[in-house]
């Protein structure tokens, strides 16, 4: 995947237009920041992030594209607020019947959900956020989830990002299945029926004992080489066991089961 960076355009123009008050269409063209970054988001959902240009939004929009420009300066702000109109739109469930655990559960699906709805996300590099409402509104719903277990603020921070360093990487793995499947026109099954009897060809499973034996459990039970759902609820839980591991250490009292 491609990658954008964020926090890459002029500050001041980022920053005012992340945080803009209410808007007027403009009265011939019927412009606003919230309709350009709206069909930026769908043309980025339809094609990714990569395939978007000012040009193409300009032709969606049916303006010419130094229209565009009176609104965002460039492409790097514009992805700037597509992100954090994203994040204002996720959803944030009461939290109040959930232990710490049931908490992080519950954020670990919502940000999955988002990437699932926005795979262009993941061709972005967050190293440098775009400091909007939305974007700290989240991290601060976020937070809260850990706010009574006993952790400093610093380990509060860092759980969360090894939570959400987590999903990501999970959904990364889901949208590639997805697009290798739709871009080759063959499901997993289908790719492992056409390769299998060429490998048995060729395979001794005597030189290679322990791959030939977890490769066929695991291919039987994936019904394929990978299956998304399954490695994401895998690997959720043993991240939530050990970070449960690391709250009982810090505060024993905190727990770490409850309703999930």
């Amino acid at each position: 995947m491609t990658t954008e960076y964020t926090g890459g355009g002029d500050p001041a123009r980022s920053i005012a237009l992340l945080w803009r008050g209410p808007e007027k269409p403009a009265p011939r063209s019927g412009l606003t920041v919230d309709r350009i970054v709206d069909t930026a988001i769908e043309l980025a959902d339809a094609d990714g992030l990569a395939a978007l240009s000012m040009r193409k939004l300009a032709e969606r929009l049916g303006v010419g594209v130094m229209s565009l420009y009176t609104y965002v300066p460039s492409k790097a702000e514009l992805v700037d607020v597509m992100l954090d109109t994203v994040l204002g739109r996720m959803a944030r469930p009461d939290q109040g019947t959930l232990d710490w655990r049931g908490r992080l559960e519950q954020i670990a699906r919502e940000n999955l959900a988002t990437y699932q709805r926005h795979p262009w996300m993941l061709e972005m590099a967050v190293q440098r956020p775009p400091m909007g409402p939305h974007l700290i509104a989240k991290y601060d719903y976020e937070l809260r989830a850990l706010t009574d277990i006993g952790l400093t603020e610093v380990e509060m921070d860092s759980v969360l990002t090894l939570l959400l360093g987590y999903v990501a990487g999970a959904a990364r793995g889901a949208v590639e299945a997805a697009l290798v499947e739709r871009r080759t026109g063959m499901t997993d099954e289908q790719w492992w029926a056409a390769q299998a009897p060429l490998l048995e060809q060729v395979l001794d499973p005597d030189s290679y004992p322990v791959a030939s034996a977890v490769g066929s459990a695991a291919g039987e039970a994936n019904q394929g080489t990978y299956e998304p759902t399954r490695a994401f609820e895998f690997g959720l839980e043993r991240v939530l066991d050990g970070i449960e591991v690391f709250v009982r250490r810090t505060n024993p009292s905190a727990g770490g089961t409850g309703v999930h």
